[in-house]
């Protein structure tokens, strides 16, 4: 018992040491993370400062572009008489207002087939109402001008269209040959086979098929039994080459054909 007594007061010992270790390392980083934050503060604060005064240092005073204004349209209270105005440079007289097909801030109301006869407000300039329509001598932005004695000119513009693009041809290779199942529908001179004598003592009949190769002229230049009585071959192969087609075209180019021309043969007796 006496030894378990002394056991608990050095354990109390260790764990108030330990609990004043821990206090004090907290304390320290405490400490430490305040002043880190003050020099932080401080520091952003002298940056700002720094960044301030070197915006006030760099920025000049700028003067501003005076704005373009469009053209001024002035209509006076009464009629100008003198012609004094229409001499002055820059300076035109019309009518009527009407915009220039040109403006596309402008968009007609109507629409109507017959010409316009009023000559439209130019683009740049000074435009006034009077009785009579006139353009200073020499205008180069002007559709149109006066010139001596009161005549007037129209300057057309003239306006250049590209060429169209050339047609683009049909670049595709044509083939070599075209293959058609059957041919018959196609030729234009077909003879029938004559009945072989062998095959009609033994009464063999049927279907016998004949493969063609026809050259550009419509001309069969090999022929090929691929089913039928071996005893009826050897008539329809030759049959197959008295046969005539007409030329095979793929636009301007004559072409091979190759397909199978049928033979029935059928006794009647």
């Amino acid at each position: 018992m006496f030894s378990n007594l002394i056991e608990s007061s050095s354990h109390r010992r260790e764990l108030k040491r330990r609990g004043s270790f821990f206090f004090m390392t907290m304390a320290a980083y405490a400490l430490l993370f305040i002043v880190a934050g003050v020099i932080s503060i401080q520091a952003v604060d002298a940056r700002l400062s720094e960044q301030d005064l070197e915006l006030v240092t760099i920025m000049p005073l700028v003067d501003l572009p005076t704005p373009v204004t469009d053209p001024i349209v002035r209509t006076p209270t009464q009629p100008t008489r003198s012609n004094h105005n229409a001499n002055q440079q820059n300076v035109h007289i019309r009518q009527t207002l009407v915009s220039n097909t040109s403006d596309p801030r402008k968009v007609p109301d109507q629409i109507s087939a017959e010409p316009n006869k009023a000559i439209p407000v130019p683009t740049t300039g000074i435009v006034v109402l009077g009785p009579k329509d006139s353009d200073p001598t020499g205008g180069a932005d002007n559709p149109t001008g006066s010139g001596g004695g009161g005549r007037t000119v129209v300057r057309n513009n003239l306006v250049v269209l590209p060429d169209p693009p050339p047609a683009v041809l049909d670049q595709r290779p044509v083939p070599a040959v075209v293959r058609r199942p059957v041919l018959n529908g196609y030729a234009v001179s077909l003879p029938k086979p004559p009945y072989p004598e062998t095959a009609r003592r033994v009464r063999a009949q049927g279907t016998v098929s004949v493969q063609v190769l026809i050259d550009v002229t419509g001309k069969v230049v090999s022929a090929q039994v691929v089913s039928g009585h071996p005893l009826l071959s050897h008539a329809a192969r030759n049959a197959a080459y008295q046969a005539r087609f007409s030329p095979t075209m793929i636009g301007e180019t004559p072409v091979k054909v190759s397909g199978v021309i049928t033979y029935n043969f059928v006794m009647t007796n």
